[in-house]
C-alpha cells in the first residue's frame, strides 16, 4: 500500500519505520525537517505538507499532541481533507475527543473517504516494538481495508464501535493510568517524609499488590531523579482535560479524576509542565 504517515515523535516515528519495514511504500510529514530526513533514510518519501502526503496516500496515519494539531494538518492549509483520495482511510492515532473526530469523520465522507478514530496504547516501546493495543472506532469495512497497516505497529486491534469510541477507550485508559499513577506518587512521598528510604519503598511496593508494571519501568529513573519525559505532565493533563469534558457531556460525576487534574495542575503551576509524569512526586508531601 501507499501509506501516509504523519507526526514522527516518540510514538510516529517508531511507527513509520515498521510500517516502512513491512514492504508498504511511505510517505512521511513532520513539521520538524530533521524528522523528514530520517525517515527519508530509511527508505520514505518526504511530503512538503500533508496534503501532498495525501495525495498520493492510500491509507494515511496521524500521531500527533493533541486536539489543536490534528485540527491544523487535517483541515489547515495544505491538510489532508484538501486532497485527500476517493476511498482512502484516515487512522487518527493521537489522543483526542470523541466529538473531533465525529465532525472529522463526517468532512471526510463528504470527500470519499473514510476516517477512523484508532488511539494506541503501550508507549514508545510497544511503538517499536510492533505490540500497540489499538482501538477503533468507525466503519468495520474500511477497519478491514486498513488492517494491513495497523498490524505493523498494533498487536491487538479492537474494533468498539462508531466513530468516537475508540477516542471514548483512550480516555477511558487515559483516567485510569494518570490516576494510578498521581496515586502511587503521592504515597511514596508520604513514605519518604515518615522517613523510609525511597530505594527501600520501590523495592517493596515492587514486590507487592501495589505493584504496576507500567509505573515499574520508572523506578531507576525516580531513584536518579531524572525527570525527562516520557510523558510529559502537560501531555496528561490534556487527556485527563479531554476526559473531563467528556464526562460533562455525558452527565457523569468524575470526583476522582478532577482531584488528579488538580494534582497535575499544580506540578504544572510548579514548572514541571515539559518534566515526565514522575515530577508530580516533587509537588507532594510537606513540599507540596
Amino acid at each position: 500500500m501507499n501509506v501516509g504517515m504523519i507526526g514522527l515523535g516518540r510514538m510516529g516515528g517508531p511507527m513509520a519505520r515498521r510500517v516502512l519495514s513491512a514492504g508498504h511504500q511511505v510517505h512521511v510529514y513532520d513539521i520538524r525537517a530533521a524528522a523528514r530526513e530520517a525517515l527519508s533514510a530509511a527508505g520514505a518519501s518526504p511530503c512538503r505538507d500533508p496534503s501532498e502526503l495525501a495525495a498520493a496516500s492510500d491509507v494515511v496515519v496521524s500521531s500527533l499532541p493533541g486536539p489543536q494539531e490534528v485540527d491544523q494538518v487535517m483541515r489547515g492549509p495544505g491538510g489532508v481533507l484538501a486532497a485527500v483520495r476517493r476511498n482512502a482511510v484516515i487512522l487518527e492515532t493521537s489522543t483526542i475527543a470523541p466529538a473531533q473526530s465525529q465532525a472529522l469523520a463526517a468532512e471526510f465522507a463528504a470527500r470519499g473517504a473514510c476516517y477512523l478514530d484508532a488511539p494506541v496504547s503501550g508507549g514508545v516501546e510497544g511503538a517499536a516494538s510492533g505490540t500497540l493495543a489499538v482501538m477503533v472506532g468507525g466503519d468495520a469495512a474500511a477497519l478491514a481495508r486498513a488492517r494491513p497497516v495497523l498490524e505493523c505497529f498494533g498487536k491487538r486491534i479492537f474494533h468498539l464501535g462508531p466513530v468516537g469510541a475508540g477516542n471514548g477507550m483512550k480516555l477511558v485508559i487515559q483516567a485510569i493510568f494518570l490516576s494510578q499513577v498521581a496515586a502511587f506518587l503521592e504515597a511514596v512521598a508520604l513514605g519518604q517524609e515518615s522517613g523510609i528510604a525511597l530505594a527501600r519503598i520501590l523495592e517493596v511496593v515492587a514486590a507487592s499488590s501495589a505493584h504496576h508494571p507500567t509505573i515499574g519501568k520508572r523506578y531507576e529513573r525516580m531513584l536518579a531523579e531524572d525527570l525527562t519525559p516520557r510523558f510529559e505532565v502537560r501531555a496528561a493533563l490534556k487527556d485527563l482535560s479531554l476526559a473531563q469534558d467528556w464526562s460533562r457531556q455525558m452527565g457523569c460525576r468524575t470526583d476522582i479524576v478532577s482531584a488528579v487534574v488538580s494534582a497535575y495542575r499544580r506540578a504544572a503551576e510548579a514548572g514541571l509542565s515539559e518534566k515526565d509524569l514522575i515530577a508530580l512526586r516533587n509537588v507532594c508531601g510537606r513540599a507540596g
